[in-house]
């Protein structure tokens, strides 16, 4: 029996959907998942990626994937890799994918010179923690994860919530984001 670890495409938009809809579901949270097909594809294969992906096959059947995207250390003045999802598929555990997974994302993180590869876990997923601190991992417990989302990033934004949009929150968001942050402010050529 085979894995292979391979880049994703965009043909493999539909299966990393069903991926995040799977992990979801795994962390008790199965209607939190508002990804579509066209978001990812979008912004994973479109003109300017914010993510990159693997895709684990075992056999010739998807079986897991780790979706990642590259962040910055200011204390060390280097990029690091964020790993924002690792998952397999139940029926594929205990085969190694997790660990081949995680592996080839930090060789990327070697190949691109990133002396950090970090990530989250649910604090009640004790086989993950487990796994993860077989890998070396180190635990920062004294930090504390913040977010700011939806109609909360619109208000700190000082963006108007337009409630008509069958994008929700994003509206007024531009699909070519590389310009300057006024598709965030609203303001064009308005820094934060």
């Amino acid at each position: 029996m085979a894995t292979t670890i391979r880049a994703a495409t965009p043909a493999d938009v539909p299966q990393i959907l069903v991926f995040i809809r799977a992990l979801a579901a795994y962390e008790r949270a199965p209607d939190a998942v508002t990804a579509t097909e066209e978001g990812l594809m979008r912004d994973g294969f479109g003109p300017n990626p914010f993510y990159s992906c693997l895709i684990a096959e075992h056999d010739g059947q998807p079986a897991g994937f780790a979706l990642y995207f590259f962040n910055y250390s200011t204390w060390m003045g280097r990029p690091g890799i964020y790993l924002e999802d690792i998952f397999v598929q139940p029926e594929f555990r205990g085969l190694g994918i997790g660990k081949a997974l995680l592996k080839q994302v930090a060789a990327i993180a070697v190949e691109k010179g990133c002396p950090r590869l970090q990530w989250e876990v649910l604090d009640w997923n004790t086989p993950a923690i487990e796994f993860y601190r077989a890998m070396g991992a180190e635990f920062l417990d004294e930090w504390r994860n913040v977010r700011i989302i939806a109609e909360a990033l619109e208000r700190l934004a000082g963006v108007p919530t337009d409630r008509s949009s069958s994008v929700g929150w994003l509206t007024g968001v531009p699909t070519d984001r590389s310009s300057s942050v006024g598709w965030l402010t609203g303001v064009e050529g308005q820094q934060p």
